[in-house]
């Protein structure tokens, strides 16, 4: 029988127990998992906060009870502190109790997922620990947040990412005074252009939200209130100003959960483990190791548009190469197909939708890039009610102007046309076979010639 460890079981980790046991039953699968839940939704976070999820129970995809009728021995509150890949055992420890105990495997499955990026910043050790500056990843971190939201005036969130641009719609919109910093010049830097998300910073600034932008936190000084500690609140000093608040919730990025495992194995920065088409890992000297795999946010990704591996830790990548691991597990049947880290989010009435790389990014890797940007209707004119959409599309200006990635803004639901690009790239698609690309028109819909081969056809005509 075929002995096999899963470190982790986050979205990858139990995507991979599914998998493997569904294609090998007889196997004996031990599941190891530092939290009491598995396989958390970290995306319902932010609506969680807004009062929006009526059922918490939803906000997870299985359950350990759910992999255990598969098959799978779940240890549950149980950390890996120790692995020895060449004598193929682990060493883990109850939380509960403390006690440690070793496992040996056949094969093995790295799935540990990633943790909350905590900068060195003055204070902020003490203000974590005192409870005024949290961070914001598992379903633990949510309900505390929750539970501290319903009694703050005030809240300072530090990152502009995904998840610090989405709480801080959920707070503004809880009438909790909001501030929004980050390092960048815009909200969601790494994601879009100054033309596409200028529309969301709009919505901030008209919803009372004091966007601190291209600024970094350099110091957190604890203010006692006139009731003591209690009473509080916490100040937030950057290089060009000071911010007050009740709350700071830190939302600067993550970072891989490795460091068990990271030096017996090829990595990137920070720890993430270099993955081959398979989800197999390397050791240092980059090596394949047939009976170790890795997968989610522990491991790097092939993004497609640079045609390199990088860590970009997305819930989407961690499904897909969770399923991967464990269908490649007895031997490699399916290759991962790469990402373009293609996204969306919603905030207040604007939906905003990526995939692939924007120009400050294309330029920062030295790519000779051009980009395209129009508004237009996102529906015939004719129709009794319309919204312009903000379309940018990005393009390599040598060759035959290959794509390399899109980013949409309205108020309307085009989320989808990320998707359409994504396939696009992944197809090597050029801009000239994205203009040309075959469409439906329905008016309720969408134009004669839509906003997505309107911009392609637009770009055509640049650099001619």
């Amino acid at each position: 029988m075929v002995k096999v460890a899963v470190i982790g079981c986050t979205h990858a980790g139990t995507q991979a127990t599914v998998s493997m046991l569904r294609d090998h039953p007889d196997w004996s699968v031990d599941v190891f998992e530092r939290n009491d839940t598995i396989s958390f939704i970290s995306a319902a976070i932010a609506p969680w906060v807004g009062g929006e999820v009526s059922d918490t129970t939803e906000m997870f995809c299985f359950s350990p009870e759910q992999l255990k009728k598969l098959g799978a021995r779940m240890h549950m509150l149980t950390e890996v502190v120790d692995v020895n890949i060449n004598e193929s055992s682990l060493t883990a420890k109850d939380m509960r109790t403390g006690k440690t105990t070793r496992y040996n495997f056949d094969k093995l499955v790295v799935a540990s997922g990633s943790k909350p990026a905590i900068p060195a910043i003055q204070g902020i050790d003490a203000g974590r620990k005192n409870g005024k500056i949290l961070t914001c990843k598992n379903y633990h971190d949510a309900e505390l947040i929750v539970q501290k939201a319903e009694n703050i005036k005030s809240v300072i969130v530090v990152g502009a990412g995904y998840i610090g641009s989405e709480l801080a719609e959920q707070f503004s919109s809880k009438g909790v005074q909001t501030t929004l910093i980050d390092a960048l010049p815009h909200i969601l830097g790494n994601e879009y252009d100054a033309d596409v998300i200028s529309k969301a910073e709009d919505e901030f600034k008209s919803h009372g939200v004091t966007l601190a932008l291209n600024q970094k936190v350099v110091a957190f000084h604890q203010n006692t209130g006139r009731n003591g500690v209690d009473e509080s609140q916490i100040t937030a000093v950057t290089e060009l100003g000071s911010y007050n608040a009740d709350l700071v919730i830190m939302g600067v990025g993550l970072i891989p959960n490795t460091s068990f495992i990271s030096s017996q194995l090829h990595t990137l920065g920070y720890g993430a483990i270099i993955v081959d088409d398979f989800m197999r890992a390397s050791n240092v000297n980059g090596e394949i190791l047939t009976n170790v795999f890795a997968a989610g946010d522990c491991a790097t990704v092939h993004f497609n548009p640079t045609d390199s591996d990088e860590y970009r830790p997305l819930v989407s990548s961690a499904l897909r190469q969770g399923i991967l691991a464990g269908k490649n597990i007895a031997g490699p049947v399916e290759a991962y197909m790469g990402t373009q880290g293609t996204t969306a989010v919603k905030l207040y009435d604007m939906c905003l939708a990526s995939s692939g790389l924007t120009l400050e990014r294309a330029k920062r890797r030295h790519i000779n890039a051009a980009s395209t940007t129009i508004t237009t209707d996102y529906r015939s004119s004719f129709m009794p009610a319309n919204t312009p959409v903000t379309a940018t599309l990005i393009w390599r200006k040598s060759g035959v102007k290959q794509i390399l990635g899109a980013q949409f803004a309205a108020k309307h639901d085009i989320s989808m046309a990320a998707d359409l690009i994504s396939a696009a790239i992944q197809a090597n698609f050029t801009v000239r076979q994205l203009a040309g690309l075959d469409q439906f028109y329905q008016p309720n819909f969408s134009k004669p010639i839509n906003f997505i081969s309107e911009v392609a056809s637009k770009a055509l005509t640049q650099g001619k």
